[in-house]
């Protein structure tokens, strides 16, 4: 019985996360929640442990349950387990040599959008880059991050020609152990056709992340245009379970 309580509960709180009933992007706390559905604490803990699970809320230590602002956009996502979630990490290629050109960095103010998917406050800055990944030589990814200048102050142009989370954890020890991704495919752009040398016919692979720090601060706001011969990222990191 009690199984059939925690998954009713849970397809209840989706529902109003659908219907924008929390305020903030921030649910109530597992008691109060308890208290208004009227099911144990035991039951409330093993909902709320499947929602994020599911990747539709995630933990900040310290301030509570917020919604994943990419479920909202999105509604579908993927998961997958790994050793590391940077892709000068993940997406080695045997016998072949990845290599990072820097196109643009800047500090911007952020975006609404920026600002609700990263939890800043209105007129907080950003870091903004343009990175073109290559294998061999040969483009094969165009990325535009943002990262908040309060969580790396320090961080220059030259950091952004090798794995940003290698410097995070190097230098502050500070671990990305999260990722919520999105996978789309759409016709490529002027941009992807020069920069990733696509035919004007041809597709490009989008995926659009916010990536999370272990204690559940959102670090940085990606999007990756791969050229779609390397399309084959699929699955979702999450090293905390």
């Amino acid at each position: 019985m009690a199984d059939f309580v925690y998954r009713t509960v849970m397809h209840d709180i989706k529902q109003n996360i659908l219907d924008n009933k929390y305020e903030g992007m921030r649910l109530p706390d597992e008691r109060s929640l308890a208290e208004y559905y009227h099911v144990s604490r035991s039951s409330m803990k093993r909902a709320m442990e499947l929602l994020s699970q599911q990747g539709i809320v995630f933990k900040k230590r310290g301030s509570g349950t917020f919604i994943n602002p990419l479920y909202l956009k999105n509604q579908s996502l993927f998961r997958y387990e790994g050793s590391n979630l940077g892709l000068t990490d993940s997406l080695k290629v045997p016998g072949k040599k990845l290599g990072i050109k820097l196109l643009d960095f800047h500090v911007v103010e952020a975006t609404a959008e920026i600002a609700q998917d990263l939890f800043l406050n209105k007129n907080e800055f950003v870091y903004e880059f343009h990175r073109l990944r290559l294998i061999d030589q040969q483009p094969f990814l165009l990325e535009t991050g943002y990262v908040p200048i309060k969580i790396v102050p320090e961080l220059k142009a030259e950091h952004l020609k090798s794995s940003l989370f290698n410097y995070l954890e190097d230098t502050q020890n500070k671990v990305v152990t999260k990722a919520f991704l999105n996978i789309t495919v759409e016709p490529s752009s002027i941009e992807d056709q020069k920069l990733l040398k696509l035919q004007t016919t041809e597709p490009v692979g989008v995926m659009a992340g916010i990536f999370f720090l272990d204690d559940g601060t959102p670090f940085e706001f990606s999007t990756m245009r791969i050229h779609y011969q390397y399309m084959r990222f699929n699955t979702f990191v999450n090293l905390n379970q």
